[in-house]
């Protein structure tokens, strides 16, 4: 058994019934986590979702990572295309009760992957020059989306971890935000699902300095007024699943 297999129980629903599709490796994972107040998101997120709350706030979270060895099952990975670079904007969400993540945006450093990503999982994904360098010890990640017309938008950070190691505890912020084994999306009117898994998360905290970050322009500055949590994790093996239509 794949060694991610043998942790299950911190996740919040049973693995998928049906075989997992591809796989991957997520390194130099950054997690920026801010509390917002939950109306600042309602009309990003379609009213079949509710946003989900943790001692009453909403939740958005930006995640620079390098994606590695992609493959998909039974064959070895991705020629040319098996690593690239990728950001994520995500808030926290429930479908019928059953909590998960969804994606306001993914940007990735390479064309097919977006163009083969957008295809497979209808998700928000775009191309977007994106660098990571590590100088000193610290990862220095920056990513910049260029719209034809419109203003470019971007994300540069400064990061790395300052804490041991530690498993977060069940009930724990923590917990609750990096915890999540499915993200939710809506095509027209169908609701579909997209599941994961990896071994329970082990995490350091961060230190972090964002020089610029554009990404979430469309929502009003004041709402990163709260104070971050960051979180460093670093070789992550991840099992996905094809999508599944559940309306």
């Amino acid at each position: 058994m794949l060694k991610a297999f043998t942790e299950t129980h911190q996740r919040p629903f049973p693995l998928p019934s049906f075989p997992w599709i591809a796989t991957q490796r997520w390194d130099y994972m950054l997690f920026a986590h801010w509390p917002v107040p939950a109306h600042f998101l309602a009309e990003y997120i379609p009213p079949a979702f509710e946003v989900d709350l943790f001692q009453n706030k909403a939740w958005l979270s930006f995640v620079p990572f390098f994606a590695r060895n992609t493959r998909l099952r039974g064959f070895p990975r991705f020629p040319f295309y098996h690593s690239y670079l990728e950001l994520n904007l995500r808030t926290y969400v429930t479908y019928k009760g059953v909590p998960g993540i969804y994606l306001l945006s993914l940007d990735a450093n390479k064309w097919p992957v977006v163009s083969g990503a957008k295809i497979a999982s209808f998700l928000p994904y775009y191309h977007a020059k994106i660098n990571l360098r590590i100088q000193e010890k610290k990862i220095h990640f920056n990513a910049k989306r260029s719209d034809p017309g419109k203003p470019a938008k971007t994300f540069e950070a400064v990061y790395q971890p300052f804490s041991p190691i530690f498993m977060p505890e069940k009930g724990s912020v923590d917990w609750w935000l990096l915890e999540r084994y499915c993200f939710w999306l809506q095509k027209g009117h169908s609701i579909y699902r997209g599941d994961i898994h990896h071994s329970r998360w082990r995490a350091a905290r961060a230190e972090c300095s964002i020089k610029n970050n554009t990404m979430a322009s469309f929502l009003p500055c004041d709402v990163f007024s709260g104070q971050p949590l960051f979180h460093f994790s670093h070789k992550k093996n991840v099992f996905i699943w094809p999508l599944k239509k559940v309306r």
